[in-house]
């Protein structure tokens, strides 16, 4: 199972690139077609302060950016995981994990993104090269631990 420690890099590449296109697929619309005003109105009719939806939608088109090339990870990451949960709450809750408009989909993404949360971008990312947010086990092996 030793090969399985050498895709590990990979697999958060994928977690990396799967969280941020979909965040970025999301948040395209709320801060480029018009539907920023839209994202401000659903947000309040949830009893929420309508100005949250400007960091929710920057959130998720900036944020999955970031997430793509591996900058900030944990902080965005932290930051994808507050937006799920909150969509969970306040949205997808009522109908249930598996109905439609469940909270299975938010869920998996919150669950990705406490993964990236957890172990950090991993070796190929741009918080690699800046130092940032590089997974606590690299972090050990550079240091002769």
């Amino acid at each position: 199972m030793r090969v399985l420690r050498y895709l590990q890099p990979f697999a958060l590449v994928g977690l990396r690139i799967l969280l941020g296109a979909v965040m970025i697929g999301h948040g395209y619309g709320k801060v480029f077609q018009g539907g920023l005003s839209r994202h401000v109105h659903m947000v309040s009719s949830l009893g929420l302060p309508g100005w949250l939806a400007y960091p929710s939608a920057f959130t998720e088109f900036f944020g999955g950016i970031l997430l793509i090339v591996g900058l900030g990870t944990r902080a965005v990451s932290f930051l994808v995981l507050i937006d799920m949960s909150v969509a969970i709450w306040k949205v997808h809750w009522k109908n249930g994990m598996l109905g439609r408009g469940g909270y299975e989909f938010p869920l998996s993404l919150a669950v990705i993104a406490f993964a990236l949360i957890a172990y950090g971008a991993g070796p190929i990312a741009l918080d690699r090269i800046f130092d940032r947010g590089g997974s606590a086990k690299s972090k050990k092996a550079e240091s002769g631990k």
